[in-house]
């Protein structure tokens, strides 16, 4: 499998906790994957995330926005920052792009990031219970990956650095994704392992009182790939990692920071 520049070093993986699997549009994660219901086009988490099995109390919260980077500061000129209503973590999302609360079942953040046409890029939410284990492994590829050390400083740092990773697993050959083959970009904890196979994706990070998801699944209906339809998914989620619009998803995820830490 293919290991990104500047990616950290990997080691074997021992046990995974929950697997975080989100929909944004694929219906077929919600049937395969236990998944609770969410807003047509939303993330969801799987019911094993909340507490008991048994959804918290939703909250509705009341989101907050200001100017992001200066013309000076990068690529991120002009972009927006979004700021939870509990203040605690920020991230930065391009002018053209909105973040909405789309009315979920569970307790803490729940926002989801639309690009300018209306289809879903990221979800964040808070809250999250993490702590099932690795119950097989799957060929699996990296696409890109990142550490984010700005979350260890604020809310990880007994479990180490997480890092942001768009990676796969499966090796079905289908133009669509399938029950057991899947690309997704987010946050984890889990060091990449060595060797073919890899455990489930664990897209969480410790965030208080427990954990915390900001990423999305890869779906070519959602996602702006080149290339032909009859693709296989895989192929997809590769060219798809060298365009403009996974720069834009890559940079708003990895500006994701405690709300009184500067981006950069």
């Amino acid at each position: 499998m293919r290991r990104p520049p500047g990616s950290p070093g990997t080691v074997p993986g021992t046990t995974a906790a929950a697997t975080l699997c989100t929909s944004l549009g694929l219906v077929l994660l919600l049937t395969s994957c236990g998944l609770l219901p969410a807003a047509p086009d939303g993330p969801a988490v799987s019911a094993s995330q909340t507490q008991g099995g048994t959804p918290a109390p939703s909250l509705t919260p009341s989101t907050t926005t200001s100017e992001g980077p200066s013309a000076s500061e990068g690529p991120t000129s002009g972009w927006k920052t979004f700021t939870t209503t509990d203040g605690g973590l920020s991230f930065d999302y391009p002018a053209g792009w909105t973040v909405k609360d789309p009315g979920g079942a569970l307790g803490g953040e729940f926002v989801d990031v639309l690009n300018a046409e209306g289809k879903p890029m990221a979800g964040l939410r808070t809250n999250i219970v993490t702590g099932s284990e690795c119950v097989g492994k799957t060929p699996y590829e990296v696409y890109d990956s990142e550490p984010m050390v700005a979350l260890a400083e604020g809310g990880g740092a007994d479990g180490g650095v997480p890092r942001y990773v768009f990676e796969s697993r499966g090796d079905d050959t289908d133009p669509v994704a399938t029950q057991s083959t899947i690309a997704a970009y987010g946050i984890t904890m889990v060091a990449e392992e060595a060797g073919e196979l890899a455990c489930p994706m664990f897209h969480l990070f410790l965030w208080p009182p427990s954990g915390a998801f900001f990423g999305g699944t890869y779906n070519p209906e959602h996602n702006e790939t080149p290339g032909g339809p009859a693709l296989p998914y895989l192929e997809k989620a590769d060219l798809y990692a060298s365009t403009p619009e996974y720069q834009d998803v890559r940079t708003m995820i990895t500006s994701l920071r405690p709300a009184e830490t500067p981006a950069g």
